[in-house]
């Protein structure tokens, strides 16, 4: 075969290959259509902001703009890992993520699971509806219920310490339980709507496998431990890895709503100490280095995760 004729047929091919590409793009018009918002979602409010990320590199001025801001490099990096300030938010940030991750990350699957032993449906409904509900409330709203709840002046709870012999607890301005504050009412308010995707992953196992079970005798308890945890272990790594890569993150919305300068020395954390130096002190700059540094090592988490999962369990996000 010559040299013209071999590269006659790779035309033809591509031309070939692009027509069927063409063909397939015009049969699913409607499904790409459908894609579109979401597509241009991602493209205005995730991707094009990334352009701010340059401010973490200048003295960023709100006056001048980007393009008649300083540019300094690493200063602002360098001012990071040097301020005693931001280590203690850092490890702050790290102590209430790992609280929430340790103690409130089970409890969704094990909702799941026992949900899935009700037979009752109307039951069964019933406290879904009632756990998934807190979902929908906002932090504000949550802060000011237990705020009421656990004020140290007619606070219910404190009126049962009282009753008890106790001694009221300030329990939004101690630094020794704030923290807990936080992880409960965390755990209160998502723990019934996380646990709809492990809901979801059960309802995808085979019900062959529970029925095999029984037929050779496994009881309920059996059929959890060896069926089900097996079934949806895949969905509890992604989440957990996914979970990994928010590590800093710690819910800063639940803390602004929550904390006061009384508890900045066990509340205060990566995401409300960049409020208040971004909008607080009008430090662009800093907060924006802040964030870039929180958004690469969540990165890493994230990657780190999914390579550890996959040695130790065979499973794996990609």
């Amino acid at each position: 075969m010559s040299v013209t004729d071999a590269s006659l047929k790779r035309r033809k091919v591509r031309a070939a290959v692009m027509s069927d590409r063409w063909r397939l793009f015009r049969s699913n018009l409607d499904l790409y259509l459908i894609l579109l918002p979401g597509l241009l979602f991602l493209l205005l409010f995730k991707y094009t902001p990334m352009y701010g990320i340059v401010i973490a590199f200048m003295d960023f001025n709100i006056f001048d703009g980007v393009s008649g801001s300083k540019w300094v490099g690493l200063d602002q990096f360098n001012k990071l890992f040097h301020s005693e300030d931001f280590y203690h938010v850092f490890i702050n940030t790290l102590i209430i993520s790992l609280y929430k991750i340790v103690l409130l990350f089970p409890i969704p699957i094990l909702i799941a699971l026992f949900l899935n032993e009700v037979r009752k449906v109307w039951f069964k409904r019933t406290v879904q509806t009632v756990i998934f509900l807190p979902h929908f409330l906002s932090w504000v709203i949550i802060s000011g219920l237990f705020m009421t709840i656990l004020s140290p002046s007619g606070g219910m709870v404190n009126n049962v310490i009282q009753y008890f012999g106790g001694t009221p607890i300030s329990f939004f301005l101690d630094n020794d339980v704030f923290r807990s504050v936080l992880v409960f009412t965390a755990g209160w308010k998502e723990s019934g709507w996380n646990a709809i995707i492990f809901i979801a992953a059960i309802a995808g196992i085979e019900q062959e496998q529970y029925e095999a079970a029984s037929i050779d005798g496994a009881g309920r308890i059996r059929q959890m431990l060896y069926i089900t945890l097996p079934g949806i272990l895949p969905t509890i790594v992604l989440v957990l890895v996914l979970r990994l890569g928010h590590l800093l993150e710690a819910g800063t919305e639940q803390i602004l709503t929550m904390y006061n300068s009384v508890v900045y020395e066990s509340g205060d954390v990566i995401g409300t100490f960049v409020y208040r130096q971004g909008l607080g002190q009008q430090d662009y700059s800093f907060s924006t280095a802040v964030g870039l540094f929180n958004s690469v090592v969540g990165f890493i988490l994230i990657i780190l995760g999914n390579e550890l999962s996959k040695k130790l369990i065979k499973r794996s996000i990609w």
